[in-house]
């Protein structure tokens, strides 16, 4: 099964269903204070921001609010069940700044220098998301100026140290366990 077909998978989405719940759960918002952490990543009003790996929004409904009206959240989440749930909550909350791709980040079809803010929570390293792949493709979409902001848990590793050694970002801060880098 290729990557792009991997989202859409019946086993897949039923066996990652229970970490849904997980990445929705109350400890977790005790534990990760998800409008702290999307404040640590600098996103403000008007911005686009794509949200690479949004699962089922835990960080959706904090950094909508952040962009407010005039800007833009794509929520970008290859499993489909994932992205159903997003929609679902989209509507509840009224995020209508909000859009839902149901798509792998490698590819996301968005077009060149059209993104202000690259959230990265939780995501790396996963295997669905090799660098070596991703990093070009934030690259492409960032704007000049952008920033791809990194959140990892439960430690940092060797992820901040590779983004930079990509020669496509360059370090700026560590903010509050986020780590910040500039389109190079």
């Amino acid at each position: 099964m290729n990557e792009a077909n991997l989202g859409r998978s019946r086993v897949l989405n039923l066996l990652l269903k229970p970490a849904g719940w997980a990445m929705e759960s109350r400890f977790r918002r005790l534990l990760h204070n998800p409008d702290r952490i999307v404040k640590a990543a600098d996103v403000r009003s008007g911005q686009t921001v794509l949200e690479v790996g949004s699962g089922t929004g835990f960080f959706t409904p904090s950094a909508a609010r952040l962009i407010g009206s005039s800007g833009k959240l794509i929520a970008m989440e290859p499993l489909s069940s994932y992205a159903e749930r997003l929609r679902e909550k989209a509507e509840v909350e009224s995020l209508q700044n909000v859009e839902v791709v149901c798509r792998d980040a490698l590819e996301t079809g968005l077009a060149n220098e059209s993104v202000d803010r690259v959230l990265l929570f939780g995501v790396l390293p996963f295997p669905s998301l090799p660098l070596e792949k991703l990093l070009p493709e934030m690259h492409r979409v960032l704007k000049s100026e952008g920033i791809l902001a990194l959140w990892q848990f439960p430690a940092d590793g060797w992820v901040p140290g590779s983004i930079g050694r990509s020669g496509m970002f360059s370090h700026l801060a560590r903010n509050k366990g986020v780590h910040l880098f500039r389109r190079t």
